[in-house]
């Protein structure tokens, strides 16, 4: 990242289980800040992976044939398709990578879980109407 060819970039090629240790959202909001928006690995970690989705960054794993290819190919153009799950390298490949419905429709949308939640509010205080307790 600190090479010339680097700069700009916002995708990080990373090495296997990248984020293990990275148990809070400092990680993602560091690499967000720098410009990453999105972390291609042959392996994520979970923890990592998951804050990553709720702050906007796409964790994205991929076989270890593409990784190789990327990482004998660097600074080269990807095009990633949250819609369809698909990573396409300049060499034509193109390859699926896992995401949950709900972590790509926030990211689609431009939300995070909170936003969400404000989008169904109507429907939540409805629901809330018809409920009756007592505290």
């Amino acid at each position: 990242m600190n090479k010339a060819e680097s700069k700009g970039c916002e995708v990080l090629v990373a090495g296997h289980n990248f984020g293990i240790g990275s148990s809070r959202e400092h990680a993602p909001w560091a690499l967000l800040d720098y410009g990453i928006r999105a972390v291609i690995s042959t392996g994520i970690a979970d923890i990592f992976g998951s804050n990553s989705l709720k702050n906007g960054l796409v964790p994205i794993v991929i076989d270890k044939e593409t990784h190789a290819w990327l990482v004998s190919n660097p600074g080269t153009d990807v095009d990633i398709d949250v819609m369809k799950a698909t990573l396409t390298v300049a060499n034509g490949k193109t390859v699926e990578f896992p995401i949950d419905p709900f972590s790509r429709y926030c990211l689609i949308e431009g939300i995070d879980q909170l936003g969400f939640l404000q989008e169904h509010e109507d429907r939540i205080r409805r629901f809330e109407e018809t409920r009756s307790w007592t505290p």
